[in-house]
């Protein structure tokens, strides 16, 4: 019995898809199971969140394929170098235009553990390009999966133009069939050489990159109750919400009218202060992953 129980604890399938797949199960259920997943998927996503998260979207996939492009000759990943069907800076690019407007990387900024995530992409891409493949497999797998769940709830929530502006990141337009092309994917990844060591490297670090997205969350939540228990002692000091000559709603910001919810170009719908955005992007940015992930 012992015996058997190190034998299970130690292996792992012998197929390098699933091998993460497996890896990362206890990951999937722990994001599933979070409030602001819920939330997300009963459509109570604002335009706020869905803007942050595409400019921290931007930097994520801005650093992989970078490093993707500095490593397509790689044996570790050239089986699975599709960048015609897969990379989605240029769709990013359009979507964050279409929001922000021509000058839109003067709106956006990269918050801290958006960069975070940005550093450990450029230092395996640099340093360990074998695990360039878990990372690849992480992103690009939950967005032909649960990404399009997401786009729905965006789309029907957000009253985005049904022609598709402000949802290029989700449309991947060299592949015609999503769930043919994930098999071709997966295959392609079992058909790298990698001896047990390196393949066991692989499997951790995809378990890490996921696990770093679930303390980014749970970081998040403590940032979100600090968030709710100033605006509660604001609350209680109405004065100061009279004072000045902004305009502002005495309750909070005013609603948008009912006309401008397709109007998607105006800045002036951005949170206000770092800390409001900071935490709006890390929620969406968790909650794709984790569908995602979910989803594979």
């Amino acid at each position: 019995m012992e015996g058997s129980k190190t034998h299970s604890s130690e292996s792992m399938p012998g197929d390098l898809s699933e091998a993460l797949k497996e890896a990362t199960k206890e990951v999937h259920e722990q994001a599933e199971s979070t409030e602001f997943m819920k939330n997300f998927q009963r459509g109570q996503v604002s335009l706020q969140e869905f803007k942050m998260v595409m400019a921290s979207l931007y930097y994520i996939y801005s650093a992989l394929e970078e490093e993707i492009e500095r490593n397509k000759d790689h044996p570790a990943y050239i089986p699975v170098y599709f960048p015609a069907e897969l990379h989605r800076r240029t769709s990013l690019q359009e979507d964050l235009e279409y929001f922000y407007g021509p000058l839109w990387r003067e709106e956006i900024s990269c918050p801290e553990s958006t960069q975070k995530y940005v550093n450990r992409l450029h230092y395996v891409g640099q340093h360990e390009p074998e695990l360039l493949v878990a990372h690849a497999y992480t992103r690009y797998l939950g967005d032909l999966s649960g990404g399009q769940v997401l786009k729905k709830i965006a789309q029907k929530a957000l009253h985005l133009p049904s022609t598709g502006e402000g949802l290029e990141f989700f449309t991947f337009e060299g592949v015609s069939n999503a769930t043919k092309f994930k098999q071709l994917y997966r295959s392609r990844m079992n058909s790298i050489e990698m001896d047990p060591a390196t393949k066991k490297r692989v499997v951790e670090e995809a378990k890490q990159a996921f696990l770093l997205n679930i303390q980014v969350f749970e970081e998040l939540q403590k940032l979100v109750s600090q968030l709710h228990e100033n605006s509660h002692h604001a609350q209680q000091k109405p004065e100061l919400r009279t004072r000045g000559t902004s305009g502002a709603h005495e309750h909070g910001p005013v609603p948008v009218k009912e006309g401008e919810k397709t109007l998607m170009k105006h800045t002036d719908m951005l949170p206000s202060t770092p800390l409001v955005r900071w935490i709006l992007a890390l929620s969406f940015l968790v909650t794709t992953v984790a569908v995602g992930l979910f989803a594979m």
